[in-house]
């Protein structure tokens, strides 16, 4: 009896544990991902980019019209297609897409296929049960030239595929593969990519269209302290990457100024919503020799990514987009920040990046809008290619910007709410460009303003630029 006794306690122990713990997951503020405070990383999949496609433009026809011609031209009427005997029959909702002639006139050309292909007697047009994005345009595949079907809806962009067993592209990978990767093909597919693809991406963002800057109302005027002040506290809280109570104790106990730790907030906020106009839309001299990265930032208590981007020469920060989600998007922003700082693209651009497949997406997204650079990815913390070889200095100086944001964002101990990280990467940025001597050159700042660079001291360097974003905003808000 005692023994049934002491293993219904213990039962109850462990139940009363896993209640505890279920109840901590429910209850608790950010879930089981508290106890891993690292952020996961991946190895990245590996992504082969194809070339563009052809873009075949048509005109709209009638079929009505060209079978008037035709009567006209042959002294007799085009007959409807004559089907042989065990042929699949067209579906009474299939049209041609460029000239709208019904089934009767459409030829089934590829057999039973599941993603049929069809071929219009009429105008000579071929298209696809897949391929009812046609309007105006046609994409084909420029190896084959057959239309291309799309497989796979994507969040951001659809996929679409020649699927032509005869294609040149397709056959020359089919003759490469090896004899163990021929077995491999054969017993799973899926895991080689032979066939031409392409990615047509449906975000609403058109490249290089810089819009007008929102102009922040910020009155600088309305603080309760002095200007000197003022440019104390955003030296100490930028330039020194002090968190805001340090901050706040340093005006304190050095300065004699008592305020609160939720004051040099507020002002750094003002500050960073004031400059971030003149940051975002200076005319930076930039080069053609552009790294970009990501660096992991948290927010809310979640991971987000600061897509940082450098003019590897002038050390000019370029881009700091701030996203949750590590994708193409986010990749596609932070590059069209950049380009939109060229008054005019350079021909020899070249953007260096890691192995992410989301900056080969994403010169993919401009190509298709007629903007063209080179993306050279560095692979990996070795040199084990003559690319990576090369370009692994370039790669080291966004390192070193990704490491110089985390020493000095770790005393913020993170962002209470997205719009404060924002903002603190814009004061960051501003440092960085015009306020910051680097070595390389020459201890001198990357953005170099007379009027900001030859005033006695950093305080007063920090209210020039506001005095300038000021200027800024005003010019802007009248014309």
């Amino acid at each position: 009896m005692s023994n049934i006794i002491l293993s219904l306690c213990l039962t109850i122990q462990i139940q009363l544990k896993i209640i505890c713990y279920l109840m901590w997951i429910i209850l608790g503020k950010y879930s089981l991902k508290k106890f891993y405070d690292d952020p996961i990383r991946k190895e990245y999949r590996k992504l082969q980019v194809d070339s563009m496609p052809v873009v075949e433009s048509f005109e709209r026809l009638d079929y009505t019209q060209l079978l008037k011609e035709y009567l006209a031209e042959h002294g007799k009427p085009l007959k409807p297609v004559s089907r042989h005997k065990g042929c699949l029959p067209v579906s009474d909702d299939i049209a041609c897409t460029k000239c709208g002639a019904p089934h009767s006139y459409i030829y089934r050309n590829n057999g039973k296929a599941k993603n049929t292909q069809y071929l219009c007697k009429v105008c000579d047009f071929t298209f696809g049960n897949s391929t009812d994005y046609l309007k105006s345009v046609a994409l084909r595949c420029p190896h084959c030239t057959r239309v291309l079907e799309r497989i796979k809806q994507r969040k951001d962009f659809n996929i679409f595929k020649c699927k032509n067993p005869k294609c040149s592209f397709y056959l020359s990978n089919l003759r490469n593969l090896t004899p163990e990767e021929r077995k491999r093909y054969i017993a799973d597919p899926q895991a080689f990519k032979l066939h031409y693809i392409y990615r047509e991406f449906t975000i609403k963002l058109k490249p290089l269209s810089k819009e007008s800057p929102v102009m922040p109302d910020v009155d600088l005027s309305k603080i309760h302290s002095s200007p000197h002040t003022f440019g104390l506290i955003l030296s100490y809280y930028v330039n020194y990457g002090m968190s805001s109570r340090l901050v706040a104790s340093i005006m304190r106990d050095i300065h004699g100024v008592s305020i609160s730790h939720q004051t040099v907030i507020n002002y750094t906020n003002a500050a960073a919503m004031l400059l971030k106009p003149f940051v975002d839309n200076y005319d930076y001299p930039l080069t053609s020799s552009i790294c970009g990265d990501e660096t992991y930032i948290k927010v809310n208590g979640k991971w987000h990514y600061v897509f940082f981007i450098i003019d590897t020469i002038k050390k000019i920060i370029t881009s700091h987009h701030v996203s949750p989600n590590r994708d193409t998007i986010a990749a596609i922003k932070a590059i069209d920040d950049t380009l939109s700082k060229y008054k005019e693209i350079p021909e020899d651009l070249n953007l260096v990046f890691d192995g992410n497949p989301i900056y080969l997406l994403a010169q993919h997204f401009f190509a298709s809008h007629g903007i063209h650079f080179d993306v050279t990815q560095v692979i990996g913390l070795t040199n084990d290619d003559p690319v990576s070889a090369e370009f692994r200095p370039l790669k080291q100086v966004i390192e070193r910007l990704n490491r110089t944001l985390k020493t000095y964002y770790k005393s913020t101990n993170g962002f209470a709410a997205f719009a404060n990280c924002q903002n603190y990467l814009t004061l960051f940025t501003t440092w960085h460009n015009f306020l910051r001597p680097h070595k390389a050159l020459g201890y001198r700042v990357p953005v170099n303003i007379p009027g900001v660079t030859k005033l006695p001291n950093m305080p007063a360097r920090w209210l020039e630029l506001l005095d300038m974003a000021q200027y800024y905003i005003l010019d802007h808000q009248v014309a």
